[in-house]
């Protein structure tokens, strides 16, 4: 039996969602059939983002999703485990094949506003941008959001998300830290001359709704849902005190899964939001 997983930033579990605890799920081998690679050293490549691009390279029309690794939002030290052992700087590839119908998905809940951030000097490397409309990064950022700068954390990073549009699509790129020099380090790559759009969370729950909604229109009751979501959801939820209603639904939508410092979906590494797969039940409403 293969064993693979990684540390989070909390779970989902069937119960809702969990802290400090371990969350795991099954595969039947008369409905799947799995295999799994580790890709160790990631620190020899300059981006993760080329990581990516090569996978999705080589997946073609296959559809994929993915979660990066938390610590209970320390942001210090995480880890992927693979065959006994845990590795960092590391990513597991698992590959499954499956005579269920299925749906690979991303949501989010940010809705843009009008202000604009051009990124006048970054490092996509390190993911830091050190300007903003050529002013101090944390500076202009915090004068956007209307706080001081000392005021910055991830309360207030996941309320006022940046984004880029790509076409017609808002894709959120969070901020993870003020470094002391007035930049700020971001958990996407960031490039000079992009511009972010400011953003503002909409309402969490009817976007998960109706999310869930079309997916069991196409596939029937979910057999099981494996769902990658962003710890700064998480977060929101927690401030609202609505974390016992987004637990209970997750529970009825049958979804196991972990609190990510980031997500991937085909190719493209992503900020806030759930990301995932929906697996439908044999002889679901597709194959009726």
């Amino acid at each position: 039996m293969r064993l693979v997983g990684c540390t989070s930033a909390g779970e989902i579990t069937s119960q809702g969602y969990g802290r400090s605890c371990v969350t795991a799920v099954g595969f039947d081998h008369r409905s799947f059939s799995i295999a799994c690679e580790l890709i160790d050293e990631m620190d020899r490549f300059s981006l993760m983002e080329i990581v990516l691009s090569a996978l999705s390279a080589a997946f073609g029309s296959i559809p994929h999703f993915g979660g990066s690794a938390g610590d209970d939002n320390h942001l210090s030290d995480t880890y992927v485990y693979y065959d006994g052992r845990f590795y960092s700087g590391a990513a597991i590839v698992v590959l499954i094949n499956t005579w269920l119908d299925f749906e690979v998905f991303t949501t989010h809940h940010i809705l843009p506003l009008e202000d604009k951030l051009v990124v006048t000097r970054a490092d996509s490397n390190s993911r830091r941008v050190y300007e903003l409309n050529a002013e101090p990064a944390a500076e202009e950022y915090a004068r956007l959001i209307g706080v001081p700068v000392s005021d910055l954390d991830h309360r207030l990073f996941a309320a006022h998300p940046l984004a880029v549009r790509i076409n017609e699509h808002y894709y959120v790129r969070s901020i993870q830290k003020v470094n002391e020099d007035m930049s700020l380090t971001f958990y996407c790559a960031v490039e000079n001359g992009i511009v972010l759009t400011a953003m503002e969370p909409g309402p969490l729950m009817p976007n998960l709704e109706a999310l869930f909604e079309r997916l069991e229109q196409r596939l029937g009751p979910p057999l099981l849902t494996i769902g990658c979501d962003c710890f700064l959801r998480r977060l929101e939820i927690e401030g609202n005190d609505t974390s016992e209603q987004t637990s209970a639904f997750l529970r009825r939508q049958q979804v196991i899964g972990f609190n990510t410092y980031g997500e991937q979906f085909n190719g493209m590494h992503i900020n806030q939001t759930f990301t995932g797969v929906a697996i439908g039940r044999p002889g679901g409403r597709a194959g009726r």
